[in-house]
């Protein structure tokens, strides 16, 4: 865009004073910009042993908080033991000593293959603060970094749930502040690092007894009969919460039954271990006293191939009076709210209970056909954040998904997609599982702005290597050739160019298979990307040329590949070439509004300026490109273009511009100047 000039405005969130700076605006930061207090842990329930020795430790830890480091103890024992809810009765009775905030997660919602992605952990803490998305950096150690940068003299509390190694605790750690662990197995490595090790055991007869007591009042049930009881919960928490919610519920419901009931040792879920299977009696007795419809939920909860539910789902595959179900699980403790940043209300349970609601959901012959609802509904919904996140696109599959709730906006469709992550995944494996191989590469399909846009690396090729085969099976090569190029985009991401190569080579082989020419672009850019990244760039240039003559007729393709071709010949050493496929593209990207390739346009065509000695007009472009970034929430571009005029103010001597574009790079990398 020629002539492109500077106006005189501010956009953005900006603290203290700004200055009018050449070419960039500047953002001088004075005091700390005031940050949210976020409140992620739960609310306690009603119904609560009260845990002295554990309340008490927890309480003598608060005098440990001296400002100069996180304070850490640890809380480990059987599942349904009651860690949860003693950190949640804790931080709802201390609450004045966190007055900048409480902090949730659940490790086990973020574990893949044996893994937690700590990374998105952490960017949830910071989006908790109220920190934009574009403000969260790409990398987990910049994140981690930025973390403690926010959390430095502040008082806040850190609840790490269902830990499982103490290696997945130190990169949560804040710079202060008090950070309670809960797990199931035993954490000698929090120890050695100086944190206090507690185990939680079950409650005792005695105390179970009168825990139960309480609840029921002197007239309901023997003494005898409370005790064994608790026994057969074997002291559980999660177990007694159960049974006692449906005591409390229905005055007829003799508690002498009840025992009958959980003595029947037939109803025991075998896939339970024998330290927890006292759960399994427990949940069988609830669930047969459960309304219609509120089991159809909870077969819902055990088909859902993910740790959430939402009602959304819920009413997509067509359950009824899901409200009033939600309410009876609550109610009985079976499920809980998740508190977090995501774009809609959604509920997980124990994993426990989802266990057994998998083993119920097995049961019902209808689940196959709930099974492929729910994967459906992912499917439509991801379609629509896809055309929500990309535009038009080259999309293989049938618009759909109308009967479905569209997205506001770009970012609304995003938070979406990386809050339904794991059920996103969880459902493309169980449509593989299924050999519903339409359903898996659709999926993969609309799953490329998550996985692109995010460097979701993991997911994007477990899926997509489900994809090629799903692809083969429903004899699709023009699917075939999508996921293998979209997954070879995974391994150029990840730097493993022979397997994106291996790719691309079967990708081309489907070629001659198919009619529609813009798929010999999509394999032709990749293969230049791959000849960019191996010092090949006038390869490239052939390869980028054939790319956007395959993509005549579609204004968006022939932009994308005009852009990747400026790239190469700028690299081959031909910048005013360059300049003249940048500038025609510019000129269609502008009448089409495609913000997203304008910002790259610019920041090429910066580049372009500055291998012919035009370093001023270079400032212009790079200056435009970081300014359509920073609208756009994209910090890794604005990052590339602040870079840039980093090295073009050192070249003209500007000390000024070089100045402003560094100060701009920290915040954007998280350092403490930024707050």
């Amino acid at each position: 865009m020629e002539g492109y000039e500077k106006a005189n405005t501010v956009s953005g969130t900006v603290y203290g004073n700004v200055v009018q700076g050449r070419n960039v605006e500047v953002h001088v930061h004075g005091a700390r910009p005031p940050l949210g207090a976020p409140q992620q842990v739960r609310k306690p329930r009603r119904t609560f042993v009260n845990r002295a020795k554990e309340l008490a430790a927890l309480t003598a830890a608060l005098g440990h908080l001296d400002g100069s480091r996180p304070v850490v103890i640890a809380f480990t024992g059987l599942g349904g033991v009651g860690k949860t809810e003693l950190v949640a009765q804790f931080a709802a009775g201390h609450a004045e000593h966190f007055p900048d905030g409480q902090l949730y997660a659940d490790l086990a919602a973020h574990r893949h293959l044996g893994g937690v992605d700590l990374g998105e952990i952490l960017a949830g803490f910071l989006r908790g603060f109220g920190l934009e998305p574009h403000q969260v950096p790409e990398t987990l150690p910049e994140r981690a970094a930025l973390f403690r940068t926010v959390t430095a003299d502040r008082r806040v509390l850190v609840f790490l749930d269902n830990v499982d190694h103490a290696a997945e605790v130190r990169t949560l750690l804040p710079s202060t502040g008090l950070v309670v662990v809960a797990g199931r197995r035993r954490l000698p490595g929090l120890a050695l690092d100086g944190a206090e090790v507690l185990r939680l055991d079950p409650l005792s007869t005695t105390a179970g007894t009168e825990l139960v007591r309480g609840w029921l009042g002197p007239g309901r049930g023997t003494d005898r009969e409370l005790e064994d009881l608790v026994e057969l919960c074997g002291g559980l928490p999660l177990a007694l919460n159960a049974v006692g919610s449906q005591l409390l519920d229905r005055s007829g419901l003799r508690v002498d039954r009840v025992v009958a009931e959980l003595a029947d040792k037939e109803r025991r879920l075998a896939s339970l271990g024998s330290d927890e299977g006292a759960i399994g009696d427990v949940l069988d007795a609830v669930y047969l006293r459960l309304a219609g419809h509120t089991r159809d939920l909870y077969h819902l909860i055990g088909t859902v191939p993910g740790p959430h539910v939402s009602v959304e789902v819920a009413e997509a595959v067509g359950l009824e009076r899901v409200p009033d179900g939600l309410a009876d699980l609550l109610a009985a403790h079976l499920l809980d709210e998740v508190v977090d940043d995501g774009p809609e209300e959604r509920f997980r349970t124990h994993d426990l209970v989802r266990l057994h609601a998998r083993d119920r959901a097995r049961r019902q012959p209808g689940r196959a056909e709930l099974l492929r609802g729910i994967v459906a509904y992912y499917r439509g919904r991801a379609a629509l954040a896809d055309r929500a996140v990309l535009g038009d696109r080259l999309r293989l599959q049938e618009p759909g998904g109308a009967e479905l709730p569209g997205f506001a906006s770009r970012a609304e469709a995003m938070e979406w997609l990386q809050a339904e992550r794991a059920n996103l995944l969880g459902a493309v494996r169980a449509a593989a599982e299924q050999r519903w191989h339409g359903e898996v590469w659709r999926l993969c399909e609309s799953l490329w702005p998550l996985y692109h846009g995010r460097g979701l690396y993991d997911d994007w090729t477990e899926s997509h290597l489900l994809g090629v085969e799903a692809a083969q099976w429903d004899n699709r090569p023009d699917a075939g050739i999508r996921m293998r190029n979209q997954l070879a985009r995974a391994y150029h991401g990840r730097k493993e160019y022979p397997r994106a190569a291996e790719q691309l080579a079967a990708a081309s082989a489907l070629l001659p298979l198919v009619d529609e020419p813009r798929l010999a672009g999509l394999v032709r850019e990749t293969d230049g990307l791959l000849c960019l990244a191996d010092g090949r760039p006038e390869r490239a240039v052939e390869l980028f040329t054939l790319a956007r003559e395959a993509n005549e007729g579609d204004p968006h393709g022939v932009v994308v590949q005009s852009y990747h071709l400026g790239q190469a010949l700028i690299a081959a050493g031909r910048p005013e070439q360059a300049l003249a496929v940048l500038d025609e593209a510019t000129a269609t990207a502008g009448r089409t509004a495609d913000s997203p390739m304008l910002m790259r346009l610019s920041l090429v065509r910066a580049r372009a300026h500055r291998a012919l000695g035009r370093l001023d007009r270079a400032v212009v472009h790079a200056g435009e490109s970081a300014d359509r970034a920073f609208a756009l929430g994209q910090a890794a571009k604005e990052g590339e273009a602040h870079t840039l005029l980093v090295e073009l103010a050192d070249e003209l001597g500007d000390t000024g511009l070089a100045d402003r574009s560094r100060a701009r790079l920290r915040r954007l990398r998280g350092e403490a100047q930024a707050f």
